[in-house]
C-alpha cells in the first residue's frame, strides 16, 4: 500500500477560512483540524445563506468531497 500524503493545510490551523460547497453553500470559520481526505473541522462557524441570513454554530465537520473552494481570509 502506498504512502498517505496529508494536505498542506497545517500552516492554516487556527486561521479564518472561507469554504464554498457544491450546491452554493458558503461557510466562514476557524480551521481546527483536517485529515488526508480533506475532511475539515471548522469552529466558530458562520454559514452565509443565499437569502443573506447568517446561521451561527460552534463547530462543524465538513466532508472533503463536498467542498469546491477553500480560501484563507487572514
Amino acid at each position: 500500500m502506498g504512502k498517505v500524503h496529508l494536505p498542506k493545510l497545517k500552516k492554516f490551523m487556527g486561521k479564518k477560512l472561507s469554504v464554498k460547497f457544491n450546491g452554493g453553500r458558503h461557510v466562514h470559520g476557524l480551521l481546527r483540524g483536517f485529515d488526508p481526505f480533506m475532511n475539515l473541522v471548522i469552529v466558530e462557524r458562520v454559514e452565509m445563506a443565499t437569502s443573506g441570513q447568517q446561521d451561527n454554530n460552534r463547530m462543524v465537520v465538513i466532508q472533503g468531497n463536498w467542498s469546491i473552494m477553500l480560501e484563507v481570509l487572514e
